[in-house]
């Protein structure tokens, strides 16, 4: 019986399992709720991530995996990578597990090999890289505390700062202070303030103002261009590190871009990215991940069974087609 890769690629607010064959074939998909061990425990979670699993097993005409090759959000640091290991053990669903955060499966899913560096920007902001000998560069990415900035809670919260200082005169003018209240059909920052504070608008509803944080910074506005370049060096500098800790910075690779708010590509953003990067990395190749991150954690687990470079092919016509 061939061997069998189980592909899970577990973000926050869904989770893409597949069961792959080794020679490349899709088997069965499936997908679930979002995968959040901090907020309800990690067996709950994996509860939730066992109904996909089940489901794709069921279609797949099959019990188990040989490999199982999961890339899961919250998975930040070895420890947790070890207790989430330790909990896929035990529902037997393959023989053997590997752990990875999830930003590497978006990093797998951009290159033909397992070399380069990823970054990814979506409600919070990591990075990633990796060579084929198995080293790895990364981050804790746990926010402020771990030294980051960014992502698109970050952003969001950056553009209420400034626009609450610039309508009260502690900081300069920004039209900011106008547009966010404004997509709240609300008159003034004081009035989204007390909204917010009062959760009379929910507080995850904070995330739909870094599109118009964009939108702001479009129209010409200095202090949302400002945020917006910022992030920009964040995403360069974090590049450049990785490439520079996996001793890539001197050789031409792959930087992938990732994560719904370097998807978007905002044209300011992807244009100062590429412009930073011409400067301090001129051999990084800049590149928007648009395929589904399970292709990278099935690809990953093909890269662990040994499959041979047609395997990687088929299941990437999969995927991309």
């Amino acid at each position: 019986m061939t061997a069998r890769v189980l592909a899970v690629d577990a973000g926050n607010s869904k989770t893409d399992v597949a069961v792959v064959a080794a020679d490349g074939t899709v088997l069965a998909t499936a997908r679930t709720g979002g995968f959040r061990p901090p907020a309800v425990g990690v067996e709950a979670a994996m509860d939730t991530l066992a109904t996909a699993v089940e489901q794709a097993f069921v279609t797949a005409g099959v019990t188990s995996a040989d490999h199982v090759s999961a890339c899961l959000a919250n998975a930040d640091l070895p420890v947790e990578e070890e207790a989430l290991a330790a909990a896929l053990h035990a529902r037997a669903w393959g023989t053997t597990v590997e752990v990875r955060n999830d930003t590497f499966a978006i990093l797998r899913a951009g290159v033909t090999q397992p070399r380069g560096v990823a970054v990814v920007c979506g409600a919070g902001i990591n990075c990633v890289g990796m060579r084929p000998d198995g080293r790895t560069a990364r981050f804790p990415a746990l926010g402020r505390i771990s030294g980051d900035w960014g992502g698109g809670w970050g952003l969001a919260e950056e553009a209420l700062w400034h626009a609450a200082r610039a309508e009260d005169g502690r900081g300069s003018p920004t039209a900011l202070s106008r547009t966010l209240p404004a997509h709240f059909a609300l008159p003034t920052m004081y009035a989204l303030i007390e909204a917010l504070h009062l959760e009379h608008i929910a507080p995850a509803r904070r995330h739909e103002l870094t599109p118009v944080l964009f939108t702001t910074a479009e129209s010409g506005d200095p202090i949302a261009r400002d945020i917006v370049t910022r992030l920009a060096d964040e995403v360069v500098t974090m590049a450049t590190v990785a490439l520079t800790r996996l001793d890539l910075l001197e050789e031409e690779t792959p930087v992938l871009l990732g994560g719904s708010v370097l998807a978007a590509r905002h044209p300011q953003l992807t244009d100062t990215i590429h412009d930073f990067l011409t400067t301090r990395a001129p051999k990084a190749a800049p590149k928007v991940v648009t395929q589904s991150p399970v292709l990278g954690a099935a690809l990953l687990g093909l890269d662990t069974l040994g499959a041979p470079p047609r395997a990687h092919e088929r299941l990437r016509r999969h995927f991309e087609t």
